[in-house]
C-alpha cells in the first residue's frame, strides 16, 4: 500500500470510529534513530478491542509493546510516549532486528 493510501486509511478509520461512537486509539511515530521498519509519522488505529483497525508502526514485538500501551490509554485516558529499542538483540542475528529505536506516542483519538 501506497504512503497516501495509508494516511488516507488511517483517517477513514478514524472518522468511522468517531461517527460509531467508538473509543480508538492513535499511535504515531514521533522520532527515529538508526534503522527501524517505519519512518516518522507513520500511524496505527487500534479499537476499543485492543486490535489494529488500520496503519501499522512496524509489526513484530515493537508493535505489540504499543499495543499494550493503546490498552493502558483505552483504559485511563492517559497518553503516553513508549519507546522501541530495536538494538538490543543485535547478536540473535534475527533478520527481524533493524538496529534503530523509535519513539511511538500513544494517545484518544
Amino acid at each position: 500500500m501506497r504512503e497516501s493510501d495509508e494516511h488516507l486509511n488511517v483517517l477513514r478509520t478514524l472518522v468511522e470510529g468517531a461517527e460509531r461512537g467508538e473509543p480508538m486509539v492513535v499511535a504515531t511515530i514521533v522520532r527515529t534513530r538508526g534503522s527501524t521498519p517505519r519512518k516518522e509519522g507513520a500511524r496505527m488505529v487500534v479499537g476499543a478491542d485492543g486490535r489494529v483497525r488500520a496503519g501499522t508502526v512496524g509489526g513484530g514485538c515493537g508493535e505489540g509493546e504499543v499495543l499494550e500501551a493503546a490498552a493502558r490509554t483505552l483504559s485511563d485516558g492517559q497518553s503516553r510516549t513508549v519507546r522501541v529499542d530495536l538494538t538490543e538483540d543485535l547478536l540473535t542475528l534475527s533478520p527481524a532486528v533493524c538496529g534503530g529505536i523509535m519513539e511511538i506516542r500513544v494517545e484518544r483519538a
